[in-house]
């Protein structure tokens, strides 16, 4: 306190009352100042700034806690031991502070007041020390304040008084030195944060997410299905609706259901099992989320805490990775999905992508897996055991895993109970539940056997036809009924197994791992292919040999240059009309007369002669030179065109407009040349043939072309061919074919150098082709079958023509027989009456005829000659006969009795080996086709002398060079 400031001594008398801020103050230079006018004034700071001029004694200590009275020096009044303030007094009081009043704008002169006179409202007040006897007790009588001079009036004291009121907002540094500081935090409290700070920390946290939250909902969009989730496998039906193949290869078992094929039981059981709000609930639920990582967290297992939402989401946008990206991601697109796609959709997702385990995917997959039927055929029990894998695929498979069966039923009972509860199931109809054990596990569906023929086939056939583009289909999810009838399916198999492959002996004959068999069978009238042999296994022999391209028909092609004959109603060079019954020149290598393409004189099969010769003998026997002539007479150009009418595909290679096309070399695909033979079983009516009975994708139809079925040709044209053609299998090189027990039509035919053997054949109700063909299993080059099955030579009437008789019978087992209907040509039933004189001078060295194989021509090659190959009714006795009668004296005297008969080591000379050899081989080997040919001939090769004509010719230049066009 400054020295110029009066003292207050003890003696000093009482000091006047200050006036209470509740009661107005008068001034002592002017007017009554109202509450107003001192509010609208500003304060007056003390003269000096704002320096607090008091004595150190008097001010506040800056440390001092609130509450705290402070402690005036010994020897005044009020100090410790000499009375309390009184119940007026603050807490720290007036006794200890100074104040002043409001002031006035600094240098406005005060209202009222002389010049240079002290102005009140720029004093400092100090508080008055209790005079003898303040004090004493509690209450008695409060501090008063006084200005510092005694100039100051009653307004004066009155603003001082409101100035110092406790909770006054006046500035001033008097007013804030008055202020407390907190204590700093010491010790333990350190360590947790403040209210303050806590309060803090929430909001930026709340902000923080809600700016998170926003950002990622407009930045990650929902983004396409990935490559998994859309590749479903397709699957492959038979006619009558049963699983004929699964297309998985590409490792992705799943077949797509829309929700209505799936029962409400099954979709109960799944929500029973995952999710049983799904339909009243949010794409996210947090507090599972929450709960199942805190169960993860504790050991209670790894629990996901997804909603089927999420859980789609994640099977079909993104993927399985267990990373926080893709769970951001997920949560995000589940709540736009949800808001833009319907609950039933997400369930239908859900319920197709879901794994299920036995690598199916989606419920319907999963349904074949475990129980071999569709999702709409399900069971109450079996749809809960299904919602049960869902959660542990591998442990309650409990065909796998029968350990695991306790703990799968339990969850299997979880799953029904789950619906009781729901409503979805009542308690009677779960008392009736007995756990239904799914069927043993069976190993992957793969393409083995005759499935993965059948699926190539399919494709290409869906694809050439741009019926599915080759995109879509390789996605998959097609479900696909064929037209290949279970039944028959099996029957071609086995005929091929019986027939064929049971007789192979890959140890003792080398060439027998070369063979291959081909097959198809077409029911005429619709064109659907009833069944199909496309090898003996697609797991070994990738290409299927009923769809390939690549060997020559050989004379299985030769009906449809006698068919364009009759459509066309050519004539020979004479101008006779061409029927069954018109003779032409069947001597070997006669030069085509009409043809100025240049010189072109085929050769017969092992250069028979056969001289003048009906239409229908020619076919019967295969000749050569017959039909090289026919085709010029008809055009080669109109013989092309006729078979494409037929079926034969345009772009078939070396489907040339020549002579030679009559002969076969065109390598036309045996389901080509099936679909060609049935349309001249169905009267000349043509409609491609087909593979694909229905085809839906996501239970929607796709559109099948129409058959579009045609006239190719004729009626005439088609019936007078199949009259010819039954003469072949009656009479001729297909007598093989009558095991059928049916009235059957057919031609054999061989591939040049014997690399292929093929018999096409029909009845009114089934047409069929089979080919065996040879190729090297390592290096895929065509072979000869020369020695193949034990036989010198394999012909189309021997196993091609076996095998169509086998199935023929047991495929049209149980249906009635019928007989063809056929409307001629005009002439075509007029028989021409054969010359007796002609007949006996004739050869009929055929291998149509033979032996063996059944015979066939062009295969008269290597050491299976005529007397070789005697067969059926002409191979037998006759031709035997007329070999050894016609050609005995010259094979004799010529090769055989001089010259070979001591070297073969048998006697093959003159009018003995004639006679003896063509009697003997003709009635013993035709029949039973002998295994080495027998007789003479036999010998011959082995000498490497005789030929194929029962020693006229050598067989090993005879083969080759007798074929021709073939």
């Amino acid at each position: 306190m400054s020295s110029d400031e009066p003292q207050r001594q003890p003696g000093d008398g009482p000091e006047e009352p200050t006036a209470r801020p509740s009661e107005p103050a008068a001034r002592q230079d002017g007017p009554a100042e109202g509450p107003a006018e001192r509010a609208s004034r500003p304060s007056d700071p003390a003269p000096g700034g704002d320096r607090d001029d008091r004595a150190p004694a008097d001010r506040a200590p800056a440390d001092r806690a609130p509450g705290d009275r402070p402690t005036p020096p010994k020897g005044t009044p009020g100090a410790p031991g000499r009375g309390t303030p009184g119940p007026g007094a603050p807490d720290g009081g007036p006794s200890t502070q100074q104040l002043r009043p409001l002031g006035r704008p600094k240098g406005a002169a005060p209202q009222g007041s002389p010049q240079g006179a002290p102005d009140p409202s720029t004093q400092q007040l100090r508080a008055i020390p209790p005079g003898p006897g303040q004090g004493q007790s509690q209450g008695q009588q409060h501090q008063g304040w006084a200005p510092r001079e005694p100039e100051q009036g009653a307004a004066g004291a009155a603003a001082a008084s409101v100035a110092a009121a406790p909770g006054d907002g006046a500035p001033g540094k008097a007013a804030k030195s008055g202020k407390k500081k907190r204590p700093k935090r010491k010790g333990w409290r350190r360590l947790f944060p403040t209210w303050r700070m806590v309060l803090a920390g929430f909001i930026f946290v709340v902000l923080l997410c809600v700016g998170g939250f926003t950002a990622g909902y407009l930045l990650i969009d929902i983004p396409p299905a990935n490559a998994t989730a859309t590749k479903q496998a397709n699957v492959y039906l038979y006619a009558d609706g049963t699983e004929l193949a699964r297309d998985d290869s590409r490792g992705m078992n799943r077949e797509n259901v829309p929700l209505s094929k799936v029962p409400k039981h099954v979709q109960h059981a799944v929500l029973a099992a995952e999710d049983r709000d799904f339909y009243g609930e949010s794409a996210v639920d947090p507090k599972a989320m929450l709960r199942a990582a805190w169960n993860t967290v504790t050991g209670k297992g790894k629990q996901s805490g997804s909603t089927i939402t999420q859980q789609y989401v994640k099977n079909y946008y993104l993927g399985q990775e267990q990373t926080v990206t893709r769970k951001v991601k997920e949560f995000f697109i589940s709540i736009k999905l949800d808001r833009e796609v319907s609950k039933d959709d997400i369930l239908q997702g859900y319920l197709n992508t879901s794994y299920f385990g036995r690598n199916a995917y989606g419920v319907q997959a999963a349904a074949q897996a475990y129980y071999g039927k569709d999702v709409e055929d399900l069971t109450v029990g079996q749809g809960a055991y299904l919602a049960t894998l869902v959660n542990a695929p591998n442990a309650y498979d409990v065909a796998a895993h029968p350990e695991n069966k306790a703990n799968a039923v339990g969850r299997w009972n979880y799953v029904l109970n789950g619906m009781v509860k729901e409503g979805w199931l009542s308690s009677a109809d779960r008392e009736k539940q007995k756990f239904p054990a799914p069927e043993q596990a069976r190993g992957n569906q793969d393409l083995s056997g005759q499935r993965g023929y059948v699926v190539k086939a399919v494709e290409d056939y869906l694809i050439e036809n741009k019926i599915v583009e080759e995109d879509a289909l390789h996605r998959g999810g097609y479900r696909i009924t064929t037209t290949l009838q279970k039944p028959r399916q099996d029957a071609f198999v086995k005929a091929v197994d019986d027939q064929v492959m049971s007789k192979l002996d890959k140890k003792a004959r080398k060439i027998d791992r070369n063979v291959r068999v081909g097959g198809a069978s077409v029911d005429p009238k619709t064109g659907k292919v009833v069944a199909m042999y496309g090898g003996i296994d697609y797991t070994k022999q990738f290409v299927n040999n009923a769809t390939r391209r690549d060997y020559q028909v050989g004379s299985t092609f030769k009906p449809f240059v006698f068919t364009s004959a009759v459509q066309n109603g050519s004539t020979t060079q004479s101008g006779t009309p061409i029927t069954p019954n018109t003779i032409y020149d069947g001597n070997n290598r006669r030069p085509v007369q009409g043809w100025d393409g240049g010189q072109y004189a085929p050769a017969n099969e092992d250069d028979g002669q056969y001289g003048d010769i009906t239409v229908r003998e020619a076919t019967d026997k295969s000749v050569n030179s017959v039909y090289a002539q026919m085709a010029v007479d008809v055009g080669s150009d109109r013989v092309k065109d006729t078979a494409v009418a037929l079926g034969v595909p345009e772009k078939t290679p070396d489907l040339t407009a020549s002579p030679s096309i009559a002969l076969g070399p065109s390598t036309a695909s045996v389901l080509d040349m099936t679909e060609a033979y049935a349309t001249l079983a169905n009267h000349g009516q043509h409609g491609s043939y087909t593979l694909v009975e229905k085809i839906t994708k996501n239970g929607e139809d796709v559109a099948l072309p129409e058959r579009g079925e045609k006239t190719a040709v004729s009626r005439e044209a088609a019936d007078t061919t199949t009259s010819i053609l039954r003469s072949v299998v009656d009479s001729g090189t297909g007598t093989a074919a009558l095991a059928a027990g049916r009235p059957a039509a057919g031609k054999t035919g061989t591939a040049e150098e014997d690399k292929a053997a093929w018999f096409a054949g029909y009845t009114p109700d089934l047409a069929t082709v089979v080919a065996v063909m040879g190729q090297d299993p390592k290096t895929a080059v065509q072979t000869p079958l020369y020695g193949a099955l034990g036989e010198r030579r394999i012909n189309g009437g021997g196993y091609p023509a076996r095998v169509w008789a086998q199935f023929t019978k047991e495929a049209l087992e149980g249906k009635s027989v019928k007989e063809f209907d056929l409307e001629l040509e005009p002439g075509a039933d007029v028989p021409v009456q054969p010359d007796p004189s002609e007949g006996a001078e004739e050869p009929d060295p055929d291998e149509d005829t033979g032996g063996a194989n059944g015979g066939d021509e062009d295969t008269g090659g290597t050491a299976d000659g005529g007397a070789a190959d005697g067969g059926g009714d002409q191979g037998g006795q006759n031709q035997g006969q007329n070999q050894g009668q016609n050609q005995g004296p010259t094979g004799g005297q010529d090769q055989g009795g001089q010259t070979q008969g001591p070297t073969a080591g048998q006697d093959q000379g003159g009018q003995t080996q004639g006679q003896d050899q063509g009697q003997t081989q003709g009635q013993n080997q035709g029949p039973t086709g002998g295994g080495a040919d027998g007789g003479a001939a036999d010998g011959g090769a082995q000498g490497g002398q005789q030929g194929a004509l029962g020693g006229l010719t050598q067989g090993t230049t005879t083969g080759p060079r007798g074929r021709g066009g073939d």
